[in-house]
């Protein structure tokens, strides 16, 4: 029994709701919410497309909810996962994710579609809240990367988040070399798949034993490894960022040089133009690994 004029102690950590982190957080999922409401109201989706834009707002929301819940009631340092590194990890995927959200969205139903009235102001609205989402999540990735001194998880710095951009990058050229399958008309062409899936597979597994504190399961140094296996992508990129664009646009491989008359009727992309964005995400990718490379190379000269 209470002593009389003893208050009661609040349950929960008030300062995960109340920092500045907490407070972009909760405009995050506000931002969020209010852009999937406004598209289920009237701004409509139909196709994959929106598909993928309501998948990636009600994740990040979802998620954000989750992260302040854990964080509110103190579950950080009971759950299997490195909190260090996995809120940041999750920021930046949703930075990228409601990037992509903001410019499909728009350029699908605003600009492709032309609606009138009502409808075109709720895509309008629901577009202007997608970019707001990305960026108070673009702001928590900056609140909460590593600072020069900081010793925080590998996520948080420079290299980890290049991981989160390297596999995200991968995950849509999946999505344009799979629809239609434009590798299986050469052997280059199926070892440049092989350098997509190869790299995302040894990125993602960078990222998943950061999250699980699992770098100790290599055999050799982290660091090490990092620097081995992201020569081997920048190699591996660089062939392919040349051997794409031999085998798809040059006449005498069997390539088409110029956009076919056909796609001037076509308002999305045709399978020329998916051709074109994979080699420009390719050259984009190998630029990232190159950063990647030389951030890693530094970070095992000042451990040395």
């Amino acid at each position: 029994c209470p002593m009389p004029g003893s208050r009661t102690k609040s349950v929960g950590n008030t300062q995960a709701l109340t920092s500045q982190v907490g407070i972009v957080r909760l405009l995050e999922a506000l931002f969020a919410c209010v852009t999937f409401s406004l598209v289920v109201h009237q701004g409509n989706w139909d196709d994959r497309n929106g598909d993928w834009c309501m998948f990636c707002w009600c994740f990040c929301f979802a998620m954000t909810l989750l992260v302040l819940l854990v964080e509110f009631i103190g579950l950080q340092h009971r759950i299997p996962v490195s909190w260090k590194n996995f809120p940041i990890t999750f920021a930046m995927y949703a930075t990228l994710m409601c990037l992509s959200a903001s410019v499909i969205y728009p350029v699908t139903y605003i600009q492709h579609r032309a609606p009138s009235g009502k409808t075109k102001d709720y895509r309008i609205a629901a577009t202007v809240f997608s970019c707001l989402t990305c960026l108070a999540y673009s702001v928590e990735v900056t609140m909460t990367r590593a600072k020069p001194g900081e010793v925080t998880g590998y996520m948080a710095s420079v290299p980890g988040l290049l991981k989160v951009v390297e596999t995200f990058v991968a995950c849509i050229i999946f999505v344009f070399i799979s629809d239609p399958i434009s590798y299986d008309r050469h052997e280059g062409l199926k070892w440049c798949l092989a350098v997509y899936c190869i790299c995302f597979i040894l990125s993602l597994v960078v990222i998943v034993l950061c999250i699980g504190e699992c770098t100790g399961w290599l055999p050799c140094a982290f660091n090490k490894f990092l620097s081995g296996y992201t020569l081997l992508a920048v190699l591996m990129y660089a062939t392919a960022t040349v051997i794409w664009p031999i085998y798809n646009f040059d006449s005498k491989q069997g390539g088409r040089p110029r956009r076919p008359s056909s796609c001037s009727s076509n308002r999305s992309f045709c399978d020329w133009d998916k051709l074109v964005a994979i080699a420009v995400l390719t050259a984009i990718n190998l630029l990232v690994y190159l950063a990647d490379l030389v951030y890693s190379a530094r970070l095992i000269f000042i451990q040395a």
